[in-house]
């Protein structure tokens, strides 16, 4: 039985996903230079002639990741600026949403270094490079507007937004790229230790951290 228009292009959607994861792998490993265009077909478990059909080169599927990245970033963070909500809660929010994928998603981490890695080289193609001159700002600029928001309300610490902001994707990036770079996962990560950087307690919250209930004996 011949396979629909749709089921067609679901097919292509998975085929072209697990290629992308598969490159993903290999230039987090060996770099974009290093990596050959069979070693992405192989990780794929896809014949190389058949990957040619979705991407005509490493480096078109290299931009291809760089960019998806970059705007599921910018979409999310849109995502909690629209928010209905105050900025306070917004902030922890994304914390507690980006901690979790942080411990969750091996391939959030290696985008991450992706990211990092191609931000900091000019060995990458032109395409990425302005790509990431155009969009990386994007997600920095929405934290800072939630960030002054929140200030105006009371919820957020004093200081500069705008650092306030790199703060948060700092630390955010950071995480990533230790637990992407490190076999060590006895740490249990808390986002309330990365919100405490940003967030003005309320009454409430005081009064339930010094509850000797919700207090942790160590022996």
């Amino acid at each position: 039985m011949a396979r629909s228009k749709e089921q067609n292009e679901k097919m292509r959607e998975t085929r072209k996903e697990k290629i992308r994861n598969a490159a993903l792998l290999q230039f987090v490993k060996q770099g974009l230079f290093a990596t050959r265009i069979q070693d992405i077909a192989a990780c794929a478990g896809i014949a190389q002639g058949l990957l040619y059909h979705y991407y005509s080169s490493k480096d078109e599927i290299f931009v291809d990741l760089i960019n998806d990245a970059l705007d599921k970033t910018i979409e999310a963070s849109y995502m909690v600026r629209d928010m209905d909500t105050e900025p306070g809660e917004k902030i922890r929010f994304a914390l507690e949403r980006l901690v979790e994928t942080i411990e969750h998603s091996q391939a959030f981490l290696d985008t991450c270094r992706l990211i990092t890695q191609a931000t900091n080289s000019t060995a990458i193609p032109k395409q990425a490079q302005d790509l990431i001159q155009q969009k990386r700002n994007i997600p920095y600029q929405v934290i800072e507007t939630i960030m002054e928001a929140g200030q105006k309300q009371g919820t957020i610490v004093a200081g500069d937004p705008k650092m306030l902001s790199i703060f948060f994707w700092t630390s955010i990036n950071g995480l990533a790229i230790y637990y992407s770079t490190n076999n060590n996962r006895e740490v249990k990560l808390d986002y309330r230790v990365i919100a405490s950087m940003f967030l003005i307690k309320n009454q409430r919250e005081v009064e339930e951290e010094n509850d000797p209930k919700n207090q942790t004996v160590f022996k």
